[in-house]
């Protein structure tokens, strides 16, 4: 015997020794699987299938089973209702990246599904970091919206926008609650779109942030900067989304670019 004990952590190989690891992974695949259900509408309204009988689906134990529901219900999916099962508690809105959409582009079809709340709207001196990436002046003026964007009623995502002011100075004068802004400058001001240059991380909200998009302090958020061009190439808005983890996801399409022996792939990689 060497007395050594098994704590849950990964060991110098990263493998977790404990019956919990053990466990756990199981769990992850059931988890994963039913999400994808989840999010295929297999359950739509429906209660999830009772703990015995998703055991008896994936050949395992309940208590696998009953991991695997916890884990859901750390990410917000599901919600389990005493006496009545366990339910889905919201369908993730989802946005493709194969093309530049606005939100309501992509979930308006005609009911007014996406709804803005303007937290702020004014002319601003561009901070050094707004005036690089903007390619101004520091200090020069531009507009900031800062938006509280709801989906069917529920608050999706937190938008801090920044405009040069040739472009942002008119949308002022419009309505901005119905409407995305991408919208606005090209119908409304006659502005060509082209690309926008797009990063994305996971952070936490913190608590001004959490108490706007109903969540609690430290939930995962997705943060998305973008920056968005004319089809002449000029920079004109510079955003940082805040999208609700639990409510959101991003899909696309990626491409292998062509490869080489031994070299890997023949195009240099670039950070967006």
């Amino acid at each position: 015997m060497t007395g050594k004990t098994y704590s849950g952590q990964p060991d110098r190989g990263g493998v977790v020794n404990s019956a919990t690891g053990r466990r756990s992974a199981p769990a992850r695949r059931i988890r994963d699987i039913l999400r994808a259900r989840i999010r295929s509408g297999v359950y739509g309204n429906r209660p999830l299938p009772s703990e015995t009988q998703l055991a008896a689906d994936f050949a395992t134990s309940r208590n696998i089973v009953r991991d695997a529901l916890a884990l859901l219900r750390d990410e917000g999916m599901v919600d389990r209702v005493p006496g009545a099962g366990t339910f889905v508690v919201a369908d993730k809105a989802v946005q493709g990246l194969d093309r530049l959409r606005g939100l309501a582009e992509t979930f308006d079809t005609g009911s007014d599904r996406v709804l803005n709340t303007v937290l702020l709207a004014e002319v601003v001196p561009a901070t050094p970091m707004v005036a690089e990436r903007l390619e101004l002046e520091p200090e020069t003026p531009v507009v900031a919206l800062e938006r509280l964007r709801c989906l069917d009623g529920v608050p999706l995502s937190l938008d801090a926008s920044y405009l040069t002011a040739d472009v942002g100075a008119p949308l002022l004068e419009l309505d901005l609650t119905g409407c995305d802004v991408f919208r606005l400058l090209e119908a409304e001001l006659g502005l060509p779109l082209g690309s926008a240059a797009i990063s994305i991380e996971a952070v936490a909200a913190d608590p001004t942030v959490a108490g706007l998009l109903a969540v609690r302090p430290g939930s995962p958020l997705l943060l998305m900067e973008r920056l968005t061009y004319t089809d002449s190439g000029r920079p004109i808005d510079l955003e940082y989304v805040r999208y609700r983890g639990d409510r959101f996801s991003l899909s696309g399409r990626l491409h292998r670019a062509p490869v080489t022996p031994n070299r890997g792939v023949t195009e240099p990689l670039e950070r967006i």
